[in-house]
């Protein structure tokens, strides 16, 4: 891991717990802070059996001062939800996909000025994906009591070492931005981090689309056409479906027996019961709609459907060996995990596409990089 001093001093962890208890203490805490201070944001939440996160706490800090706030408290704050939306008002977090959905849905909201401050390690040096706690004890020389990652979050009230937990996840955000910020200038990267924090966020959002989400069922890429068809109706229906109902998707149906389905376009419930693995109750209750839903799918036109990614063929896989050796070799040269300058699904993409025009995850901050490489991977991908 590059290491440089972050040149900044680290706040102690506070004395006591603070939280601000009503939306008025925090609507004049969040309007007391200068223009364009960043604040540190992260958030507990509970999501065992539900198919939506439910949330259990919002950490806030900045200029050293550190609060808890409890959800109702800050759903009904004004000046939280303009500041979540505030483009200028940079927001530190790390790790942050799953504070995203929180937002997301609890608030429905977008937040725009975000930094995810997990990216903005690997972007200085620091690895790919690693965790809040091991990156703190490398950097600053703490450690990290963890236990209550998967405590309780909902109840009341929450235990001193819950509320001490909940403050270090914010106490080191500040700090951790100096030391990415020291880092990413030196290596001419400052701006990549706010493009990739947003990119990430924006690919986020759109996965969450109904419509799209039989993409992710990868194993379905051996079903014709008119049976991935049937798999996008059945997905969405289930996402649907999980959503209206707040369960996982598994306690609904699972992939498998999706796809499954799918394969042997059932045109009654019947049908439907006899697919290896598919409860009873499940054919009884959706059997009938499902088989329609088949059907209806069935005739719809599939001229403009987007099928599954295959899998890349074995002379494929030889030229992705080919290709991936010069991006590692780009990745290693500046010091960048190569799963974030160029994640495997991506470079499959370059494959099957064949060439680097119009590949726009390799633009941006990703061009300078691969530019050495560049002509290299289109002489391969042009052979």
């Amino acid at each position: 891991m590059t290491q440089t001093s972050p040149a900044v001093s680290i706040p102690p962890a506070p004395d006591s717990v603070h939280w601000l208890k009503t939306p008025q203490q925090l609507n004049q805490w969040l309007e007391s802070l200068e223009p364009g201070l960043p604040v540190a944001l992260d958030t507990e939440f509970e999501r065992v059996s539900t198919f939506y996160p439910i949330p259990g706490l919002v950490q806030l800090g900045a200029n050293g001062e550190f609060w808890l706030v409890d959800p109702e408290v800050a759903e009904a704050s004004e000046a939280f939800r303009a500041m979540l939306a505030d483009d200028a008002r940079v927001k530190l977090l790390y790790a942050m996909s799953e504070d995203l959905e929180l937002f997301r849905h609890w608030l429905q909201l977008e937040p725009a000025g975000i930094l995810d401050l997990q990216i903005g390690a690997a972007l200085a040096g620091a690895g790919f994906s690693v965790g809040y706690a091991r990156l703190v004890e490398t950097l600053f020389g703490e450690t990290l009591d963890k236990s209550c990652t998967r405590s309780d979050w909902v109840s009341r009230p929450l235990s001193p070492s819950q509320e001490r937990y909940a403050l270090d996840d914010i106490r080191f955000l500040e700090p951790l931005y100096e030391w990415v910020k020291t880092n990413l200038r030196q290596r001419k990267l400052e701006q990549a981090l706010a493009d990739e924090s947003r990119r990430f966020a924006n690919e986020a959002a759109t996965q969450e689309d109904a419509g799209q989400h039989y993409l992710k069922l990868r194993g379905g890429w051996a079903l014709n056409p008119e049976q991935q068809a049937v798999l996008k109706a059945l997905v969405a229906w289930r996402e649907h479906e999980c959503r209206r109902k707040d369960r996982p998707r598994n306690r609904v149906l699972n992939d498998g027996l999706l796809i499954a389905i799918a394969e042997q376009l059932p045109t009654s419930a019947a049908m439907i019961r006899d697919v290896q693995g598919v409860p009873g109750g499940f054919v009884k209750r959706y059997g009938e709609h499902l088989a329609e839903l088949v059907q209806s799918a069935r005739d719809a036109d599939h001229a403009g459907l987007e099928l599954i990614p295959r899998p890349l063929s074995r002379d494929q896989q030889a030229l992705y060996k080919q290709v991936k050796r010069y991006f590692s070799n780009a990745a290693e040269q500046h010091d960048i995990p190569m799963e974030l300058l160029a994640p495997r699904k991506r470079i499959e993409k370059l494959i099957q596409d064949g060439t680097c025009k119009g590949q726009e995850f390799f633009e941006g901050w990703r061009a300078a990089i691969i530019a050495p490489v560049r002509q290299d991977i289109e002489e391969l991908l042009s052979q």
